[in-house]
């Protein structure tokens, strides 16, 4: 029987956050729905999105882009499960009835990892990324898929150069991505749509298992 999938991309309305590092989330979801042939993004002004849909293999795929600002990113999905479109599960897990969201993929930036890297994980805490704190109030459970892309740089050994301080995290965030990481951050969204797919085919625990096969 096929699933349907919720994807929501993280970023900012508006053109100049376009191609911020903060809107890593809606470039992966605006580059799915090219290469998918979706349908054409419609406001849904109940939402405060933008919607598309399309498939990967049998399994269908409900795409939103909030149309609020980042910290605020949760209103959309808030009025999904409140609608009961986005099912909110129970289930036993060592002895302990919890709420989890197995079909919710969440695609954000992420900072503690450098641009380039590419994580797929479930039921993590928001890690002070604002828009994954308004999910995860919206939908009351942290139990949730997200495809983390990082943004940081790298030093030449490899070690991570993650911004210190709140004043230079805004910068970053906010910021454009740099002339000579142009190509990386194509190669990376790239590599996160076929990511995503993979998700939506065959569940998060395999595809994160595959995610070091893709080049």
């Amino acid at each position: 029987m096929a699933s349907t999938y919720t994807i929501v991309g993280l970023g900012n309305p508006g053109d100049e956050y376009v191609e911020t590092r903060h809107n890593m989330g809606r470039m992966v979801l605006d580059a799915f729905v090219k290469k998918n042939d979706c349908a054409d993004w419609k406001e849904d002004k109940k939402l405060k999105a933008l919607v598309s849909s399309g498939k990967a293999g049998k399994n269908k795929a409900v795409l939103i882009k909030p149309e609020t600002f980042m910290n605020k990113s949760g209103e959309a999905l808030f009025e999904l499960v409140k609608s009961k479109k986005l099912k909110v599960e129970s289930k036993k897990i060592n002895g302990e009835k919890r709420k989890t969201m197995e079909n919710l993929v969440v695609i954000h930036d992420d900072l503690d990892l450098p641009l380039g890297k590419i994580k797929i994980s479930f039921n993590k805490s928001s890690g002070g990324h604002r828009g994954v704190e308004s999910v995860i109030k919206a939908v009351k459970t942290e139990e949730f898929i997200r495809l983390r892309m990082g943004i940081s740089g790298e030093t030449a050994g490899g070690k991570i150069k993650k911004p210190q301080g709140e004043e230079k995290v805004i910068d970053t965030i906010l910021g454009e991505f740099k002339e000579s990481e142009k190509l990386e951050l194509k190669k990376t969204i790239k590599k996160a749509v076929v990511a995503l797919e993979m998700t939506i085919e065959m569940g998060w625990s395999k595809a994160a298992s595959l995610l070091g096969t893709l080049k």
